[in-house]
């Protein structure tokens, strides 16, 4: 999902672009990675395990992928002197504590910063945690991009399951206490661009659109797109909808190191979803 709106971001742009699907390159084949790096100056790695709950039964097979596949990655970039973008997630950080509640009892927590302490509660998240550690042991000049709730065209995601549903159901029940931010792979795509024009300092940056939501937030904004009546949607907690893989429950990504950089991070989450539903939804 992400990755075909990379390649359409770079050929829009005038670059040339080798596209390598899953079918094309097994990133955990070192020797395959580093002759198709070969003659790059940019890699972005988009490749990834992201079954979240099927890695808790799995996680050696996710971290193949996410680990040692980055590994190799970030390996056969530095040997080609090719500049890395190394996508990562959200999971990778675990619930951080908010600031002491204000008036009311109100927890106000703040967006996390690129610095954040890594504590992933999930076997996704600690495959993937593994993955940032090992690019950054490889290729010291590579921009490790975190992402997150990420919907597309190309691929299954939330909105278009909400919106298949709400066609089939009469209500649908949504998690209230899981808070993120809605990110379009568009929008993701364009600020890799952005960040590889402003050549920036190494380092984690942040790809996830202005503001926050939950799930249930969300999935209101998506039922209204389709057509429906929001009101179909009720909040339910992620305790009433368990799950095999721990979820954050605030994972809200600051922005500070691409406003420092000079680069323009996403826009609010709301405007960008109404860009996008058009096209998402179909």
């Amino acid at each position: 999902m992400l990755g075909a709106d990379v390649v359409t971001a770079f050929l829009e742009a005038d670059h040339e672009v080798t596209a390598l699907a899953r079918a094309d390159l097994d990133v955990t084949d070192g020797a395959a990675v580093a002759t198709a790096v070969t003659g790059h100056d940019v890699v972005v790695n988009c490749a990834a395990w992201t079954a979240v709950d099927d890695a808790e039964t799995h996680e050696a097979a996710a971290f193949a992928v996410n680990a040692v596949g980055a590994q190799h990655v970030a390996r056969a970039a530095r040997a080609a002197g090719a500049r890395l973008v190394h996508v990562s997630t959200d999971y990778v950080v675990g619930d951080v504590p908010g600031p002491p509640a204000g008036p009311g009892g109100v927890e106000r927590r703040r967006p996390l910063p690129e610095d954040v302490p890594l504590a992933p509660a999930s076997a996704y998240g600690r495959t993937k945690a593994a993955g940032e550690w090992a690019v950054r042991a490889e290729c010291p000049d590579a921009l490790v991009v975190r992402t997150a709730w990420l919907y597309g065209a190309h691929g299954p995601c939330f909105p278009r399951t909400i919106a298949r549903l709400a066609g089939e159901r009469d209500a649908l029940s949504v998690v209230d206490d899981q808070h993120g931010q809605p990110t379009w792979t568009v929008d993701v795509a364009a600020l890799v661009l952005r960040l590889l024009s402003a050549r920036p300092e190494p380092g984690t940056y942040h790809a996830t659109s202005a503001g926050w939501t939950t799930w249930f937030g969300f999935a209101g904004e998506v039922v209204a797109a389709a057509g429906r009546d929001p009101d179909m949607v009720s909040a339910t907690t992620t305790a009433e909808f368990p799950r095999p893989a721990a979820r954050p429950t605030w994972s809200v990504l600051g922005h500070d190191r691409l406003k420092t950089a000079g680069v323009a991070p996403i826009g609010p989450w709301r405007e960008r979803w109404e860009a996008a539903a058009p096209e998402v939804l179909g």
